[in-house]
């Protein structure tokens, strides 16, 4: 049954960082600067490795998709969190709160899902070295990819009905720069036992499930690079992990850090920086995580610019 009020939502007020007047300005700047840096770094690796033939390998396959999905996981928030600075307005329709609320849950999911793809693709890769090209042909990783996107799409769309259902009250300010699903569920006023334990479960199977992927992968890279003798051959192959490494304990981390901050009791504040840490600073950093220590990367942005790209220090091995 549809609730009474259902009908009487019409939008919500996104709260933002601060509610003082002269700091707008500067949150304005920080924030737009940091979504063009993003939408600009993961660009060029998108146009690196579709243009440089070198790079048409099943790593920088996921690599561009994660960069693509990058970009439009930012820009399901940031870009109307500007707009509201700009105008002095906090208004969100309350169809376009659900659709950025989908977005946003089924492009962090599909992120996750990206990363444990890229993990698997390490592990064949040192640990199956002979048999790489073979077990990680364009079929496979298309349907990897597309099964990624299938998972994120429905476990989004699951939550996003579920929310439907919720009734809302006389309080629609959401304590957030955007419409973020735990928020919305603290906000209805309705039963929300079943959004909760779907939330939980969802979150464990599809948050821990890959997480425990990703732990295996490195598990047998770890044992394959113990098992080599010399010091550069193990150099030589942890560093093809060290990126991948790098944006996997960045992106955990951060979502760790929205989920421990949501179960306290300063939940919109502390929620609200920690949500940043991943839906902007992560996709920010990686492009530069991928690309400074990458020669193939450099290499194919240096034959399309026909520049150097930043030099980053070796690291004695």
């Amino acid at each position: 049954m549809i609730p009474d009020n259902y009908t009487k939502i019409t939008e919500f007020l996104l709260k933002g960082f601060s509610e003082e007047p002269e700091l707008q300005p500067l949150i304005f700047g920080i924030f737009l600067s940091m979504y063009l840096i993003t939408v600009l770094g993961n660009l060029l690796i998108i146009l690196a490795v579709c243009s440089d033939s070198h790079l048409h390998t099943p790593m920088y396959f996921f690599l561009s998709n994660l960069s693509f999905v990058d970009i439009f996981f930012t820009s399901s928030a940031i870009p109307k969190m500007l707009w509201n600075i700009q105008s002095h307005r906090k208004v969100i329709t309350y169809e376009g709160c659900i659709t950025q609320m989908y977005f946003a849950l089924f492009l962090g999911v599909l992120d996750d899902f990206l990363l444990t793809v890229m993990a698997y693709d390490r592990f064949i890769a040192i640990c199956h070295p002979l048999h790489y090209r073979v077990i990680m042909n364009p079929r496979l990783c298309g349907l990897l990819v597309l099964v990624s996107w299938i998972m994120s799409a429905l476990h989004s769309l699951l939550h996003s009905l579920m929310v439907l259902w919720l009734s809302f009250c006389r309080n629609l300010e959401i304590p957030h720069f955007f419409c973020e699903l735990y928020q919305m569920i603290r906000l209805a006023c309705s039963d929300t036992t079943l959004n909760d334990m779907v939330l939980y479960v969802a979150s464990g199977l599809l948050g821990g499930g890959p997480f425990a992927g990703i732990l295996y992968s490195y598990s047998k890279i770890v044992s394959t690079i113990h098992g080599i003798s010399s010091a550069k051959g193990k150099y030589k192959a942890f560093s093809t992990c060290v990126s991948h490494l790098s944006v996997v304990l960045l992106f955990y981390c951060t979502t760790l850090g929205v989920y421990l901050s949501s179960s306290g009791t300063h939940i919109s504040h502390s929620s609200a920086i920690a949500s940043v840490m991943y839906m902007l600073v992560t996709p920010m950093l990686n492009p530069f995580i991928y690309s400074l220590r990458n020669k193939d990367i450099k290499g194919a942005l240096k034959r399309i610019f026909g520049i150097e790209v930043m030099k980053w220090p070796k690291v004695q091995g």
